[in-house]
């Protein structure tokens, strides 16, 4: 049978202690000068110490001097929960809540701007945008076999995988099983496929293009003892190019007529030619519809916010916060929250990521990762970016978000600047949400739904989540979708900034704004 296809951290350098100088060594320079540069505390010791070494019948008392000396030295250093050596660096403490005290009068005082919510499109809509999807109307060939694909992650981790699984299938011409879901370590979720999406309306959609059953035929399984374990397993690199799955995967599939790809995720290249785009954007935009329970609640919770939102002619933004635990472990930064912080922190990493921080050599950076931007915004930071960028008191908020780490400390100053803000657990009972409340994916689904439709949608971490809805908002309203993606590094020095004022730090956040219009109308 011929084959059937579409298409033809360096270590930072930590200075030793110079070795003291012998005591044979001529000195040109008196006491006096030599130890000008040094603390009362360094000097008293030094000055003891280079006496007694001159008087060798006094060196048992070195020992005694030395710890003496490192006693006085040490205690001209700050120790409190965290240990901070050497001056201050931008980046290395959280000082957020030192720059709400001082701008909240100002910023509360402050009726110079206009309402954003109503002035924060700058650009008219596009006129020629046009979807990457057209859909197929032939029938399909006879097909090359069955692909097996297990996606890990979470929700949109495995959204990922699902499209990319069917533009392989589509490639290659082979008949796609719905795939199966991992169950992980973090997000906990033991959801499948027909939990989260719309099954039938998922194959219906795909059926001109790509064949998709929800089991391989029992008798091609026969070969297998029906244990997909027997079947061989392609462990693909991630990001694998197009060709490598007709090079090297087809083969195989022809041979077997049974593969099975596990694990999926990213495990092809963003670079592929336009007919495999084409699926991808098909599955994503057009096939996966979330199942009725989940459409159903996120219509609902976003009809609640439009009713909310009435002074605003029913308009509101969207918020998708990444500040829990697990986010805020990984990403391996330091805040507020003293030891009780470090120890969560540390069991944590444990429980989701077994000895990955504390291998041998492994060094934690928080201030270089606050610094480089890595850091999860806290919801006060992300408070004082959107007062800053215009958003007053009565602006709408749905924020998108799992479980935020200690939230009735870390929620209050956002809501004190934005009373109006709301979260599915606010804007539904808890009856309501009892379905969805022990599932991550499908909660996270129901954010997505709100997301989706806001005026709009603000992203601070990046991700999965809002890469895909970035695409899907332009995808659903012609290209004319408002995302604001703020600058982490630049917001770090302006965080940094105890002299800042309120005027100048409205005019850096309107900057951000303005510059998030200029990247492609998004």
């Amino acid at each position: 049978m011929h084959p059937k296809t579409r298409l033809p951290i360096t270590k930072p350098n930590s200075p030793s202690p110079s070795p003291p100088a012998s005591p044979r060594t001529r000195h040109t320079r008196s006491n006096k000068t030599r130890f000008t540069h040094l603390s009362f505390p360094h000097r008293f010791s030094s000055i003891l110490l280079s006496t007694l070494l001159h008087r060798q019948r006094l060196l048992l008392f070195v020992p005694f001097l030395y710890f003496f000396g490192m006693f006085l030295h040490f205690n001209t250093l700050h120790f409190d929960d965290d240990v901070v050596f050497g001056p201050m660096t931008v980046g290395s403490v959280y000082r957020s809540p030192e720059l709400y005290l001082k701008l909240r009068l100002d910023m509360d005082a402050d009726n110079s701007s206009a309402d954003a919510i109503s002035t924060v499109w700058k650009h008219a809509k596009v006129a020629d945008w046009k979807p990457c999807i057209n859909k197929s109307s032939g029938g399909l060939p006879e097909s090359n076999g069955y692909i097996y694909v297990e996606a890990n992650g979470g929700l949109n981790q495995q959204r990922t995988s699902i499209c990319n699984a069917v533009a392989v299938a589509g490639y290659l011409n082979a008949t796609l099983v719905i795939p199966n879901f991992h169950f992980h370590s973090i997000w906990r979720d033991p959801s499948k496929f027909s939990d989260i999406y719309d099954e039938e309306f998922f194959t219906k959609t795909l059926e001109n293009d790509v064949r998709v059953v929800n089991a391989i035929p029992g008798y091609l399984m026969e070969r297998f003892d029906h244990n997909m374990s027997n079947v061989f397993n392609f462990r693909i690199k991630a990001w694998a190019p197009i060709r490598y799955y007709k090079d090297t995967v087809l083969p195989r599939l022809l041979e077997e007529k049974v593969i099975r790809i596990s694990p999926f995720a990213n495990r092809l290249s963003f670079d592929a030619p336009p007919e495999v785009q084409r699926l991808r954007c098909l599955a994503n935009y057009e096939a996966l519809r979330f199942s009725d329970p989940i459409f159903r609640m996120g219509e609902t919770l976003v009809s609640r916010m439009k009713e909310r939102s009435v002074n605003n002619g029913g308009k509101y933004i969207s918020v998708h916060l990444r500040f829990e635990e697990d986010m805020i472990a990984f990403s391996c930064c330091v805040y507020d929250g003293g030891r009780k912080e470090l120890e969560d922190m540390i069991d944590a990493r444990e429980r989701g990521w077994k000895g990955k921080f504390t291998k041998p050599g492994r060094i934690l950076q928080p201030g270089v990762n606050r610094v480089n931007g890595k850091c999860p915004l806290t919801p006060l930071e992300v408070g004082l970016m959107l007062r800053g960028m215009g958003f007053d008191r009565s602006t709408s908020i749905y924020l998108a978000s799992g479980q935020i780490y200690n939230s009735e400390r870390y929620m209050t100053p956002l809501l004190e600047m934005f009373p109006l803000l709301q979260t599915k657990e606010m804007l539904a009972s808890a009856e309501e949400l009892a379905p969805f409340k022990s599932y991550s994916s499908r909660m996270a689904a129901i954010d997505y739904t709100v997301c989706l439709h806001s005026e709009v949608f603000v992203t601070t971490q990046g991700g999965n989540f809002p890469h895909f809805l970035l695409g899907h908002r332009r995808y659903l309203y012609n290209g004319h979708a408002k995302t604001i993606r703020p600058d982490k590094r630049k917001l770090t020095l302006y965080f940094d900034n105890p002299n800042i004022g309120w005027r100048t730090f409205q005019r850096h956040m309107l900057g951000m704004r303005t510059h998030s219009d200029s990247k492609g109308f998004v």
